[in-house]
């Protein structure tokens, strides 16, 4: 009787060390509603705007140049109105080239600073879960169904607000 106790006694500590605590975390909503975050996207918003209006206005000029264009077509002798055309093409490759790279500068901007802040988001998590006892985070992208106490993404973004706060782009 007593070697059963004992194997049932051991059995048990064995199943409660074995506990895994598992939780989830949503990174897109914390790059989205963190502190930095909202100032990464107010920053991208605004570059985007400019991108926009800028592009806009060149767009504008090159369509007025082509509808001059057009319109002097008959009166212009063909080798003329040939180079116009091909000076007007391109302008217009230019202009497609550079609001291209203007494009990519952007992406490429938004790219550099999420990665920023998730090099200080990785020792908060890290620090989280030392301080918790979580065994496993898991990203709520794979998660199907899961329990809202399971839930750590409110947690880290207090902790990301009360620690990087003063981020520069």
């Amino acid at each position: 009787m007593k070697k059963i106790i004992f194997i049932l006694f051991f059995w048990k500590i064995l199943t409660l060390t074995s506990y895994a605590q598992v939780v989830y975390i949503d990174m897109n909503l914390i790059l989205k509603n963190s502190e930095v975050g909202k100032t990464l996207t107010e920053k991208i918003n605004q570059l985007n705007n400019n991108h926009i209006v800028k592009f806009r206005e060149i767009e504008n000029k090159l369509i007025a140049k082509e509808k001059t264009l057009l319109a002097q077509k008959n009166i212009l002798d063909n080798s003329e109105f040939e180079k116009r055309l091909t000076s007007l093409s391109e302008e217009i490759k230019k202009f497609r080239n550079d609001k291209k790279m203007s494009e990519t500068n952007i992406n490429k901007i938004k790219i550099e600073n999420t990665k920023e802040i998730l090099k200080l988001l990785n020792p908060i998590i890290t620090n989280y879960v030392e301080v918790n006892a979580i065994s496993l985070v898991m990203p709520k992208k794979n998660i199907i169904v899961g329990k809202k106490n399971l839930d750590i993404t409110d947690q880290i973004i207090n902790l990301l607000n009360k620690n990087a706060k003063n981020l520069k782009f």
